[in-house]
This record gives C-alpha cells, structure tokens and sequence, in this order.
C-alpha cells in the first residue's frame, strides 16, 4: 500500500490537493507521488484544457507527446467515476500506456469510465483547475509551479 494520502500541485492561482487512492490504482499512485517528489512535474504545463471536460498536463515537453524515463504502466481501470475533480492517467490506444501524464476531470466525463486509470480526486482548490487557461495547448499554458505527495 502507498505510503501516501495527498498531493498538492501550486498553481498560479493556488494549491490544488488532490486526495490519493491507493486502494484503486496502487500502481499509478507510486508513480506519481514518487515523480512528484523527485521534482518531475514542478514548471510542467497543462499542454490540454478543454473547458467542460478536463484539464491534462504531465508531459516535460509541453507537447502532449512526452512522458518520464520510467517504463509504461499497466491498466488500473476501476470503477470511480469519472466527475469533476477526479483525476486520471492519460494514455494512448493501448490501455498500458500511461506513464506521466494525467487529467482532471472539470465537469461530468462518465464516458471514460472502466476506460482510463482515477488515481485521486481534488479535495480542495479546484477553483484553480477551473481557472486554467483553455486550448489545446492554450496560448499561455497555466503551469505547475511545484508538486508534491505526502
């Protein structure tokens, strides 16, 4: 079982805390608790925010294309609905892709349930997640300042 319970990306406009969900998704929790901490994620911009539907970053390129060095990880789909401020990996076609990058949800997106991995939701700040500039990528990408699990 991970060894953490929250993470909290500093936005421009604030801390987001993001409750972890280890019991759904252990695997992607390590991942990203252990990228936070090692500094991966400070100064990554959210490279995709679509109003009404999600805010994705997580990529060191800023392109949408990039990930960490760490090998892919496989699927943890489960059941947590996907509905605002829930927060999920990204990936491509293949569900064992994800790696780095993650979304969250801004408004109702049950669509993608038992389809992509909800690692934690946001327990406090989502008004900054709201506040992110739109696009795709948006014309000055809204950026995690810093991130860290504890």
């Amino acid at each position: 079982m991970s060894e953490f319970n929250t993470l909290t990306l500093t936005l421009d406009g604030g801390d987001v805390t993001i409750k972890l969900l280890p019991d759904l998704a252990p695997k992607h929790v390590e991942r990203i608790a252990t990228l936070a901490n090692s500094g991966f994620y400070d100064g990554v911009v959210f490279h995709r925010v679509i109003a009404g539907f999600m805010a994705q970053g997580g990529d060191p390129s800023g392109t949408g294309m990039g990930g960490s060095q760490e090998p892919n990880l496989p699927q943890e789909f489960n059941s947590h609905p996907h509905v605002e401020g829930v927060c999920s990996m990204a990936r491509t076609n293949d569900p064992n892709s994800a790696n780095s990058q993650f979304f969250i949800c801004l408004d109702d997106a049950t669509f993608l349930d038992r389809q992509y991995t909800v690692w934690g939701e946001v327990t406090e700040g989502m008004e900054h997640v709201h506040a992110l500039p739109k696009g795709e990528p948006p014309r000055e990408p809204g950026k995690i300042l810093k991130a860290r699990a504890e």
